[in-house]
Order: C-alpha cells, then sequence, then structure tokens
C-alpha cells in the first residue's frame, strides 16, 4: 500500500511538473521594422521561426508551405526568396523585402505539420504580422483568407506598451467564441525573468463573439496565438493524429517617451 501511494504521489507530482514545464509554440515572423515613415531605409528584413519566444528554445522551422506578403489588394509569392539561417540554433528563414510605395504590407505563412510527440499532435500555425509604410495605414484590419486568422480590432502597430490590444479569431472565416489564447513576449535579449513558470505564457479568453482583448505591460514584441483544433488528422507512424491549428498575429508595442 505504501508501495502505490508513493508511486501515485510520484506520477502526480510528474503531471503537475509537466503542466507547469509545457512551454508554448509560436510560428514568428518578426520584421526589422513595422513602421516606415519617409526617410526611412526601404527595405524591412524578415525573419521567420518556430520557437518558444519567451524562454529562448528554438525548434526547426522547415521551408514553409506559403510565405507571402499582402499589399495594396495584391498578394505576392515570397516563397523563392526565403533563405536560411539560424534563430535560436534552429533552422529559420529570412528575406528582404523592398517596399516601393505607402500601404499596409500584411507578412504571413503557412509552415508545414510540425510533429510534436510530447503533446502528440501535429501543429500549424498560420502566423502573420503588419507592417505600415509611408503614412498609409488604411486596411489594417483586412483579413487575409487563411484557414485561421486573428483579425485585428486595434492597430497591429503604433501601440504604446501598456496600450490595450484586441483582436477576432477566426476559424474557416467564422469567429470562434471562447477561443484560447496564448500570449507570450518575444524575450529576444535573454533579458526578462518571469515570476514563476505560470508568467511564461499567460492565456486568455475571447468572448461570445471570438473577441479577446490584452495590455502589453511591456515594450516590445508580443505573440498572440490562437489554438483550435482541426478538422482532420495527418499519419503519424501510421495512425491518424490530432492537429492544432494556431492563428499567430505579431504585434510591437512601443515605450513611451517625452523630452
Amino acid at each position: 500500500m505504501k508501495k502505490s501511494v508513493i508511486t501515485s504521489g510520484l506520477m502526480f507530482f510528474v503531471l503537475i511538473f509537466t503542466a507547469v514545464s509545457v512551454q508554448a509554440h509560436y510560428g514568428m515572423i518578426i520584421p526589422s521594422d513595422n513602421m516606415f515613415m519617409q526617410n526611412d531605409d526601404r527595405t524591412v528584413h524578415i525573419i521567420a521561426s518556430f520557437s518558444h519566444p519567451f524562454e529562448g528554445h528554438g525548434m526547426e522551422l522547415v521551408n514553409p508551405n506559403v510565405f507571402a506578403v499582402r499589399a495594396n489588394g495584391q498578394t505576392q509569392d515570397l516563397l523563392g526568396t526565403l533563405k536560411q539561417t539560424k534563430v535560436m540554433d534552429h533552422t529559420a528563414w529570412t528575406t528582404d523585402y523592398k517596399i516601393k510605395r505607402p500601404g499596409v504590407y500584411m507578412f504571413y505563412m503557412e509552415p508545414e505539420p510540425y510533429w510534436e510527440p510530447a503533446e502528440d499532435c501535429f501543429i500549424i500555425h498560420y502566423t502573420k504580422t503588419v507592417v505600415t509604410a509611408f503614412g498609409d495605414d488604411e486596411g489594417w484590419d483586412q483579413e487575409i483568407g487563411l484557414k485561421t486568422e486573428i483579425v485585428p480590432l486595434s492597430k497591429p502597430f503604433a501601440q504604446y506598451a501598456g496600450n490595450v490590444f484586441q483582436g477576432i479569431v477566426k476559424l474557416d472565416g467564422k469567429a470562434v467564441p471562447y477561443a484560447e489564447v496564448e500570449v507570450e513576449y518575444y524575450n529576444e535579449d535573454g533579458k526578462a525573468q518571469a515570476p514563476t513558470d505560470y508568467m511564461v505564457t499567460q492565456t486568455i479568453k475571447a468572448d461570445a463573439y471570438g473577441v479577446f482583448t490584452y495590455a502589453a505591460p511591456k515594450a516590445g514584441w508580443w505573440g498572440f496565438a490562437a489554438l483550435n483544433e482541426a478538422d482532420f488528422t495527418l499519419k503519424a507512424d501510421g495512425q491518424d493524429k490530432g492537429v492544432e491549428l494556431g492563428a499567430v498575429i505579431w504585434v510591437k508595442f512601443e515605450t513611451w517617451t517625452t523630452k
């Protein structure tokens, strides 16, 4: 009996430790800047990766299925421009994009399905970020039409730290009531410290209309990932496995400064 109690206790401890230690996965598209003014360099340097952004743990991102930009009513395929690089010691991709005219530029990718043994499922994160250029900021709330997507209700740029960011979680073009949204800070320099493991990834829920709200406490890049289960499965070792669909958007919050 005592051995059984000890074994059960150990299993409980392992389950609790695992639950606390599980890290959130994020597709990432981080541009060199997300607001270009008239006198700025007109080339945006973009890095696409897959990682645990707060703790700085990278994962392999194979060449995506889709990497493109949507701007001024047109879509441009950028897949052929990608060059392999390293982010957090793992395979990532980079490209330089020349901005030729004012407008809002939505960069997005659909990656290959990623098999995650720890969760016994595949992960596909439809990831995007929004860049505005030369005074034209119309159309920042438009949908790209991804399988799953966060459609911003607040500008996904020109945000101060502490501002409220809102978005609608959509799946197959329809709002997802009470969708779960994971929020994480890109701890690029490694200086940010979470008080506990519970604070590495924050989790919020959308309302009945699929709308979520979050106020970023610190300047920098923040990732919002709305997670839903796909209505299809993929094979792993000959068995059907579930697929986690993530709608991810990256938003940069700026520091409030005064003279």
